[in-house]
């Protein structure tokens, strides 16, 4: 698992996570000291006491009040003041508790598990003012917000890095696809692969977070407006975006990632496939390798992915000159030149029904028809790693022939926990096997598309048509042919077909007449059935003018994509001004204040789902993640957890601070405190309410740690 992956991180993020409780504990603790209340215990987590230490007793492994019993014949909570005095023994026990997911402080007088508790006893919590058990209640919450501007401060003075707020892949069919322009004169509609957001609804976007943030955060079926900078514009650009739920995140979103850089990456995970392409692409045979960065792509500087792309599509096929810059050997920086291949693009075909969650909705074929699915990768820790070899293409699973991408996945899926048996083709034999299925419903490989073979998988009779009212159906350009899954393609109008790159080339080359008159073609396909000893057939096929159309508005990509490149990062700093980095520590923190409350609101509102929830297992498993990007980062997301911390504690819910707090205005307005039945009924909903949710938190946390 990667919580236990990196242990240096995992024991930065509990020693910080550690942190924030024992801060806003020391709040309530020095505020209780100020008020004269005689303070118990100060305790750092929950459960079984691990550690602890008293004045005149030391540390001691386990609780102090053993040894303190023995000295003075009494348990410490039955002793006074001067009666501890005398025995040379502090009135409070600093302990370390085995669970790290709280922790309390326990004043005289009062007793969160029961609210009516009371002592006779002048410094008693019950005995003092109300204003000063005001403060007391607060003073956690206070702590954890100092603490936050003070982390900010800090993060901020160095500077942090973050993914910056420039549009990178655009997912087709999505709602920054359809983005339309608040004056359709200045722009086309979508936003496009460098564009660069400055602003959401009026506030300044600063990363690329903030733009999911924004997404995410939006009321249900409305439009958020996008202030976009691009290129070649002389003024910024407004867009009426709608957020839609993303079926992988299960939160609102538009449908973009963050723009990629030039830097091939260079972290473990991405490593293997950037190897992989740059063998599959030749480059790696002119010498580049991970962790180069591209500089120069067609003759022009390139600082971004976006203008590699723009070159690819401007290449008509051919290979661009590339070079490319390594870290320096022997003082001198190494540079490579190589041809960088590009790839045709294929359309996106759109499913006409909804596919299991997860599958996907979408396959990249043309006019219909899609290639058969193959096997890129066999992970090494995947259970079928000695049944399955990179190239194997899937002919079967289970009684499906031919399945699509999306139809092998959601196959796959549905075998979660068991097997599921697969024909594939392998050095030209079909073999049978049967692989397992984890309870993930993930068999442990990577896969794409066999396009090197000229063979379809099963065709879409009828496509997915995605708009601003929802999904259309229309026919498949390629129903009327009524082909089998597996069908091999052999020859359109009598020129051979090789692979998807030359039946897509052939496609627009003759068809290329209709299209400059935007009229229908009609071609004649040939090709051999799957059945055995089956003859070849040629059939007359007529393609429709808009099918016609689309495909002459395929272009070319890179052969190396954007998602092997680090993203392009924005520095956010003070410049060395403490000034102004305590003015972005303030901002920061009323940012992340405000947006845990919309939290809340979401989750009623029901655009947020409980699944999205972490508990304190998750925020040490995204943490470990997090420190990985730096020291700054890790300090910049303890500042949000302690924002986070210090939110939640002043929610007026029973059990927490906010809900204590709630009482004592209550107190102070009607000259008395609520009820002895009432806060022993809201403690306990309290307390249930706060067990539900851990409950949940814990279990969403385990499901993201099994996958």
């Amino acid at each position: 698992m990667d919580l236990l992956a990196n242990g240096t991180n995992f024991l930065l993020i509990l020693l910080g996570f550690g942190l924030l409780i024992f801060i806003h504990e020391l709040g309530h603790f020095l505020a209780a000291r100020w008020a004269g209340i005689r303070v118990d215990a100060f305790a750092v987590g929950m459960g079984p006491t691990v550690l602890s230490w008293r004045r005149g007793i030391g540390l001691t492994a386990g609780s102090t009040d053993a040894a303190v019993a023995a000295r003075a014949g009494h348990p410490t909570l039955k002793l006074t003041e001067e009666e501890l005095e005398r025995h040379g023994i502090g009135e409070t026990e600093y302990s370390l508790r085995l669970l790290p997911i709280g922790g309390f402080v326990r004043m005289l007088g009062q007793d969160d598990l029961d609210p009516t508790a009371t002592s006779a006893s002048p410094r008693s919590y019950n005995r003092c003012s109300i204003g000063k058990r005001m403060v007391v209640v607060s003073a956690g919450v206070v702590a954890n917000l100092i603490l936050a501007v003070v982390l900010f401060l800090v993060a901020f003075l160095a500077g942090v890095r973050f993914e910056a707020p420039m549009v990178g892949e655009v997912r087709p069919g999505s709602p920054a696809a359809l983005a339309v322009p608040v004056d359709p004169e200045q722009a086309d509609p979508g936003l496009r692969s460098g564009d660069v957001v400055r602003a959401i609804d009026g506030e300044r976007v600063d990363t690329f977070a903030d733009i999911q943030i924004a997404a995410a955060m939006v009321r249900p079926g409305h439009d958020l407006v996008f202030e976009i900078e691009r290129e070649g514009m002389a003024s910024t650009v407004q867009f009426l975006v709608r957020p839609s739920v993303d079926e992988v995140s299960g939160l609102l979103a538009i449908g973009i990632g963050p723009a990629s850089g030039t830097l091939l990456a260079t972290d473990e995970e991405a490593v293997p496939f950037v190897d992989r392409m740059l063998l599959r692409t030749g480059l790696a045979e002119a010498g580049v390798t991970a962790g180069m960065r591209l500089i120069e792509s067609a003759g022009e500087e390139v600082r971004t992915f976006a203008q590699v792309q723009d070159a690819a599509r401007a290449s008509g096929g051919d290979p661009i000159p590339t070079r490319w810059r390594g870290p320096a050997i022997d003082g001198q920086p190494l540079e490579v030149t190589a041809a960088l291949p590009v790839d045709p693009v294929f359309e996106r075909l759109v499913y006409p029904v909804p596919m299991p969650a997860g599958a996907g909705d979408y396959e990249f074929g043309l006019l219909g028809l899609v290639p058969l699915v193959r096997i890129e990768q066999v992970l090494e820790e995947s259970p079928n790693a000695e049944r399955l070899e990179p190239g194997d293409v899937v002919l079967r699973v289970d009684t499906l022939d031919g399945p699509k991408l999306a139809e092998f996945r959601a196959a796959v899926m549905s075998r979660a926990g068991g097997a599921v048996r697969l024909v594939v083709l392998r050095d030209g034999e079909a073999v049978p096997v049967e692989v397992e299925v984890d309870r993930g419903g993930r068999i442990g490989v990577g896969i794409g598309y066999a396009r090197e073979l000229p063979l379809v998988a099963r065709p879409f009779d009828r496509l997915g048509v995605p708009g601003p009212d929802g999904l259309a159906t229309e026919a498949s350009p390629a129903a009327p042919l009524a082909l089998l899954p597996r069908t091999r393609l052999l020859a359109l109008d009598g020129e051979p077909i090789e692979d998807w790159r030359g039946l897509r080339e052939a496609l627009r080359s003759q068809t290329a007449e209709a299209a400059a008159s935007g009229e229908a073609a009609t071609v004649e396909l040939t090709f051999l059935p799957p059945t055995p000893e089956a003859p070849a057939i040629t059939d007359r096929w007529t393609i429709a003018a808009d099918a016609v159309a689309e495909l002459h508005r395929l272009g070319w990509t890179s052969a190396v994509p954007a998602e092997l490149f680090d993203p392009v990062y924005t520095v956010l700093s003070s410049d060395g001004s403490p000034a102004r980095a305590v003015q972005m520590g303030f901002e920061q923190t009323w940012k992340m204040a405000a947006l845990t409350y919309l939290t809340i609101d979401r989750l009623f509102r029901g655009s947020v789902g409980v699944e999205q929830l972490h508990g304190p297992v998750g925020i040490v498993h995204l943490g470990t993640r997090v420190a990985d990007r730096g020291m700054m980062y890790l300090v910049f997301f303890l500042a949000m957890i302690s924002v986070n911390l210090a939110v939640l504690n002043f929610l007026p819910l029973p059990i927490v601070d906010g809900g204590l707090f709630l009482f004592l205005l209550y107190e102070k307005f009607r000259g008395r405190p609520p009820s002895a039945a009432f806060q022993n009924g809201a403690t306990l909903a309290g307390l249930l309410l706060l067990g539900g949710v851990f409950v949940v938190t814990f279990y969403n946390d385990l499901m993201r740690l099994l996958g």
